[in-house]
């Protein structure tokens, strides 16, 4: 495509994209705070309702100090050898306080993963973080929980631009990593296994980097890479099929496509996986900022027999989108841009109309374009659930160091985007969880008792969404579950009583805290967190 006919196909997007902005498009956007501290390259959501945030150490001075004489030495560091700036910060989305962290060593494009006691297990980076292994113990936003660095353990081989998983027996897999074509585990195992299907994917622009990673139903994994998947057997550490290639060119870093896997449910025995979104191959080797981005998406069944990709269109190209899967099971895709490609300063035409992938309609009618945000989000953002239903977008940062006198700055500003279904005409049938067991296990029936303005017309949904890490377009470790419910019941104080029938095993659901959502004709509750266990 030359360059006239690529300005004149963006002319005719932003001019429809106009006119649709006047038709008041769905969705609405709240600033939460101005200055963060840090511009946010990784970010998870705690059992305790708080946000982790966590850029880079060697970024030099951040926005936000650490408390008086905790500052970090390193005779290494290039740029601050002696280093009072927090790199890391805990915020709280509802009294917007932010209380600063500290990390000790390089956390730069890392993997994260919750284990089943609601510690989140953080791996890897650059420089003196390549084999480092760290923990954060969730507390209150006004508790002093901080990053431990385990002293007596590490990873077997470097582990930068990895992807984190939890299995189901609630150990993690801790897969590739750039000139890593291995995998291995947290508790360690036998030291990293070779995994030559990642060498295989490699091309000479990476595109192997930061592999999809979804745990299906049987137990097995779904690891992409580039344009290809693999099932992966953990247990034995081999693989046990290949897809097919997805059309469209590379998908993973640096080529800045997404993937989800779709909400499980009935009896488990089926698991979508969904890849949108890429850059133009040779985009991040020529540097080319306004190579526009793909539009196109593959839907893959993945435990068919026959498994082959059901290609979609989005409204827009776009890179660096981030897929977050809503308490609905629609699927929310944010941030990014429409050309470029991942990478400092590699980027341009930041796409800031959110898409709404609607899994249950048609194809040709799945995507809703949403209302347009007004902040850019490209290289090193992020996008997470909240428990209330709000998406909390964080980041962005395309430059090296920190940078606000650019065309795209250094973004401190924290925003939480609403779906329509927190929308004031909906509050009436929005469910409220009153009662629901802090634990239960796996197999278990057992009941959420709502309380509803409105009555109560249709089937209540009960479903479980994990709390995935996000970093890099990609949620390590996202799923949504959707149980097994008995019709509701009204009781004498009209309220609702819901039987429920928990995950059958740690395949469908790997053990865990979990934000767990009544959702009543689209809307969902506020969620309340249950620990799954075996």
């Amino acid at each position: 495509m030359d360059s006239a006919s690529f300005q004149w196909l963006l002319f005719l997007e932003v001019f429809t994209l106009m006119i649709l902005t006047r038709a008041q498009l769905p969705g609405t956007w709240e600033l939460l705070v101005p200055n963060a501290g840090i511009a946010s390259m990784h970010t998870a959501v705690t059992r305790f309702n708080t946000v982790v945030l966590l850029d880079r150490t060697n970024i030099g001075p951040s926005r936000k100090m650490l408390p008086k004489g905790h500052c970090r030495f390193d005779p290494k560091e290039v740029v601050l050898k002696r280093d009072c700036y927090a790199h890391s910060v805990l915020f709280d989305p509802q009294t917007k306080q932010i209380r600063p962290l500290m990390i000790l060593t390089d956390t730069w494009c890392s993997s994260g993963q919750f284990l089943p006691d609601g510690t989140l297990l953080h791996t890897g980076g650059a420089l003196d973080g390549f084999t480092k292994i760290r923990k954060f113990e969730p507390c209150e936003l006004n508790g002093s929980c901080d990053w431990v660095e385990l002293d007596n353990v590490k990873l077997s081989e470097g582990r930068w631009y990895a992807t984190n998983q939890i299995l189901p027996d609630g150990s993690v897999i801790v897969v590739g990593g750039r000139g890593a074509n291995t995998v291995e585990y947290y508790p360690p195992r036998n030291g990293a296994v070779s995994f030559p299907f990642l060498s295989e994917m490699e091309d000479n622009q990476m595109d192997n980097l930061y592999p999809y990673i979804h745990l299906l139903p049987n137990g097995h994994l779904f690891i992409f890479a580039n344009n290809k998947a693999v099932l992966y057997d953990h247990a034995t550490n081999r693989v046990i099929r290949d897809y097919p290639p997805l059309d469209g060119g590379p998908r993973n870093y640096p080529s800045a496509g997404s993937s989800a896997m779709l909400a499980l449910e009935g009896d488990y025995s089926t698991a979508v996986i969904v890849v949108c979104g890429g850059a133009q191959y040779g985009a991040f080797i020529e540097k080319s900022t306004d190579s526009p981005a793909h539009g196109s998406c593959g839907r893959i069944v993945a435990m068919s027999p026959d498994p082959v990709w059901e290609m979609e269109t989005m409204p827009l190209g776009r890179i660096m989108g981030d897929m977050v899967i809503l308490p609905t099971g629609e699927v929310l895709i944010i941030n990014g841009a429409q050309a470029g490609t991942q990478g400092f300063e590699m980027a341009s035409n930041p796409c800031l109309y959110p898409l709404l992938y609607r899994p249950d309609q048609p194809a040709g009618l799945r995507f809703m374009t949403l209302n347009p945000g007004t902040v850019p989000r490209l290289y090193h953002s992020t996008a997470n659930l909240l428990p209330d239903g709000r998406v909390l977008l964080a980041g962005s940062n395309p430059h090296y160091f920190y940078k606000f006198n650019a065309e795209f700055p250094t973004e401190l500003r924290i925003e939480a985007f609403s779906p329509e279904y927190l929308s004031p005409d909906r509050a009436n049938v929005r469910p409220v969880i009153e009662e629901i067991p802090d634990t239960v296990r796996y197999g278990e029936v057992f009941n959420v008792l709502i309380s509803v303005s409105l009555p109560v017309v249709e089937i209540v949904q009960v479903n479980l969404g994990s709390a995935p890490f996000a970093t890099h377009s990609f949620s390590q470790g996202q799923r949504l579950v959707k149980l097994t419910v008995t019709p509701s019941v009204p009781d004498v104080s009209g309220r609702y009583r819901i039987g429920c029938t928990a995950p059958p095993n740690g395949a469908v659901a790997p053990p865990g805290y979990y934000m767990v959502f009544a959702v009543n004709q689209g809307v969902p509750s506020v969620a309340r967190w249950v620990h799954l266990v075996k």
